[in-house]
């Protein structure tokens, strides 16, 4: 069994002393280990939960025990409605369903083949309709032989139950019967975005430029969420395109989240860890050292946002030597703005505009570099990849698929506010693009 202990330390002996009482009065069972975590522990992680982390723990004096039952008649029945409410509310963002073999056996009709819609280390997953409710969900069961185990079952059972974001996919529920372990996912119709990108038949439609820049952008604000908004933060450690799933208007969710980990707290500026993720994607300093930061994710996003501009895999065994790989084909071009457009996927014909392409391709140089500090933060990525989209329609280019509003354009009260949120994107797009540029030039001078 897996401990989560790690979650925070100083809550140990708390969990502890309230177990029993926990036991005896808990209705909403979350994960199998969910009794190992104190109160604090079991909200859902957001920039909110800093407040308690800052107070010291305190616990009210312990009442004579006692045969007569608590007394709630003074109460009002609705304001004893009214506190249920509230408690059902909060339980029901950390909640994950249970389920038994059998009704999952039944969702796919018996794990058939024709039910099959992908596989991958933990195993394979199958398209399913819940009976109960006639919800479309896939069907993740753990292969018993496969290269991810019980215990990265137990990290992604724990972590999509607390983290909540419309850019993370979203666990329904699990099954733990005997030495069955499944997972159960809102279904994405559209599958991974590898899907999309590589060995597409003749027949098949390639996804046009803002499409691509689109899922871009999604993916950036599921990492913009775990890094800047969870709390403690989380480092993903396994972007890669077949992690990116669709929805059926090509919006982009992260998901297998078995190797994330959480962050570096306080003063620590990583963790450390065992090398795991996938090869062509993991950054150069993780692979050498163990040691894991944020821009470890920056790393892999860009190999992700370069496998969108080119159409490549980010290794192609069909190649030979050095063009295997794909940041190390690109490094060389990298460092010529006039030579950008080799980058670009045959497929797009060049159905795209000249600047954003430009930048487009400077971000992913910039979170490519080989020096982890040189590389932008995930929400300095969010702000340039959002400024692609106001430049798409001041240049008259128009998408198949609408982007979704951006914040602080949705908030925004006047053309004013618009105008300085757009100036923001555009500057911070730039910046990236003159950085990217700069260092360039700099690596030319002898």
């Amino acid at each position: 069994m897996i401990c989560f202990s790690c979650f925070s330390s100083n809550e140990s002996t708390t969990s502890k002393r309230k177990c029993t009482k926990r036991k005896e009065t808990s209705t909403t069972a979350v994960h199998p280990h969910r009794e190992n975590l104190s109160p604090q522990q079991a909200q859902p992680w957001s920039s909110k939960a800093k407040t308690h982390h800052n107070k010291p723990h305190s616990h009210p004096p312990q009442r004579p025990q006692s045969s007569q039952p608590e007394k709630i008649r003074n109460v009002p029945a609705e304001t004893r409605h009214q506190n249920s409410s509230k408690n059902d509310e909060e339980n029901k963002n950390i909640a994950a369903q249970t389920f038994t073999y059998r009704e999952l056996a039944t969702a796919t009709k018996n794990f058939r083949q024709e039910y099959l819609i992908g596989e991958g280390g933990f195993g394979r997953v199958y398209k399913g309709r819940l009976d109960k409710t006639g919800q479309a969900v896939a069907v993740k069961q753990l292969d018993r032989n496969g290269l991810q185990g019980n215990r990265e079952f137990l990290v992604e059972v724990l972590m999509l139950s607390l983290l909540h974001d419309t850019n993370l996919v979203n666990l329904i529920g699990y099954c733990a019967d005997g030495d069955q372990r499944l997972l159960v996912y809102e279904y994405m119709p559209l599958g991974a975005l590898e899907d999309h990108l590589f060995d597409l038949p003749p027949d098949r439609t390639p996804l046009d430029w803002f499409t691509r820049m689109k899922i871009a952008l999604n993916a950036a604000k599921g990492l913009e969420y775990l890094h800047h908004k969870a709390n403690p933060p989380v480092i993903y450690r396994d972007l890669k395109s077949s992690n990116i799933l669709l929805d059926k208007e090509f919006n982009a969710k992260l998901s297998d989240f078995g190797l994330a980990k959480l962050g570096p707290m306080g003063d620590n500026s990583h963790v450390s860890s065992r090398v795991m993720g996938t090869y062509g994607y993991c950054a150069p300093e993780y692979q050498r050292t163990g040691q894991l930061t944020v821009k470890s994710d920056v790393y892999s996003f860009g190999v992700v946002l370069l496998e969108l501009i080119t159409g490549k895999r980010a290794v192609d065994t069909t190649k030979n030597g050095h063009d295997q790989i794909l940041v190390a084909w690109a490094e060389p071009i990298f460092k010529d703005t006039s030579r950008y457009t080799e980058l670009a996927d045959p497929l797009l014909k060049g159905d795209f505009p000249k600047r954003s392409f430009n930048q487009a391709v400077a971000i992913a140089a910039m979170c490519l570099q080989e020096d982890p500090a040189v590389r932008p933060l995930i929400n300095d990525v969010v702000t340039a990849l959002s400024f692609l989209w106001a430049e798409s329609s001041d240049n008259g280019f128009v998408s198949s698929i609408s982007p979704d509003p951006l914040p602080d354009q949705v908030s925004a009260d006047n053309e004013e506010i618009k105008t300085s949120a757009k100036e923001r994107q555009r500057a911070v797009a730039e910046a990236i693009e003159w950085g990217s540029n700069s260092r360039t030039q700099n690596e030319r001078l002898p």
